[in-house]
């Protein structure tokens, strides 16, 4: 595969940072569990992913995220609701899904 685009400095950085904060298995279920179905809460999430989590360490995962950019939310009553901020970071799944090395 030959690409010709050449990513400026900035970019890199930001895709780096970005990749830092997913690249944890929490924050990747998290994040497969907003693909397919959006806003949900912290209780909600913590239901739906494959691992025995705390909920205040999912919370702390989740703000984290928000943080930096990957997720926004919103308080409705006395809940917060999560979503993906840019649904094309999701595309990542689809890249490790045919990456030869996974």
């Amino acid at each position: 595969m030959n690409r010709d685009k050449i990513i400026e400095p900035e970019k890199v950085l930001k895709v780096a940072e970005i990749l830092k904060t997913i690249g944890h298995p929490i924050r990747l279920q998290v994040l497969e569990v907003l693909e397919r179905e959006e806003p949900l809460t912290v209780s909600q999430i913590l239901e739906k992913i494959n691992l025995d989590v705390e909920q205040s360490l999912l919370s702390h995962h989740l703000i984290k995220m928000k943080d930096k950019g990957i997720l926004s939310s919103e308080k409705q009553g006395m809940h917060m609701y999560y979503r993906v901020t840019d649904r094309k970071i999701l595309s990542i799944f689809d890249c490790m899904s045919n990456c030869s090395i996974v």
